[in-house]
């Protein structure tokens, strides 16, 4: 037959660790370590709203290895579209444009910097042009809003003899490299 004393002891022995964990727990809950009831939801609360924040945050970030392939494509796009592939096609379209607008070309100067590391070469215009007043004037809208990439850097007008208006103007475009 069975030792029951021996398992009444370890009977015993569980029941009171059991109880001695109830009791720890009981006062811990009602401990000024963990809190009120109210303390403890408004920490809550407070998490929560952390939480929602943060990912408001990331959420631009979501996607981005998709976003990062469309802008490299954008970025192609623009650079055929935008960019000259020789510096031959900069001087068509710069006379292009001053034949749209009855200007004349005086001068120009194009001066080609150091590559850039991102497949463009930043160019350097200086020109000399003349026409009256409104034909330059529509000359420069016109060079700003080109297909191709015109920064106007500056505008220097003067006057000759003929009534008609001297325009030296300086600006900068890019060529696009292994086009």
């Amino acid at each position: 037959m069975p030792d029951l004393g021996s398992s009444r002891r370890k009977l015993k022995i569980a029941i009171a660790a059991m109880v001695a964990a109830d009791v720890i727990a009981v006062a811990v809950l009602f401990s000024p370590l963990v809190g009120s009831s109210d303390s403890r939801r408004l920490q809550l609360n407070l998490l929560r709203a952390e939480l929602t924040k943060k990912n408001r945050e990331v959420e631009p970030l979501r996607g981005m290895d998709k976003k990062i392939v469309l802008a490299k494509d954008q970025i192609g796009d623009f650079y055929k579209q935008r960019f000259a592939a020789t510096d031959s096609d900069l001087t068509k379209e710069l006379g292009k444009l001053a034949s749209q607008n009855g200007v004349r070309i005086q001068g120009v100067r194009y001066t080609q910097e150091d590559q850039e590391g991102s497949g463009i070469v930043p160019v350097d215009i200086e020109g000399s042009f003349s026409g009256d007043y409104l034909q330059l004037v529509r000359f420069i809208n016109t060079l700003e809003r080109s297909k191709l990439f015109f920064t106007v850097d500056g505008v220097d007008l003067g006057g000759e003899n003929s009534g008609a208006v001297r325009l030296q103007i300086t600006m900068h475009s890019f060529i696009r490299l292994g086009a």
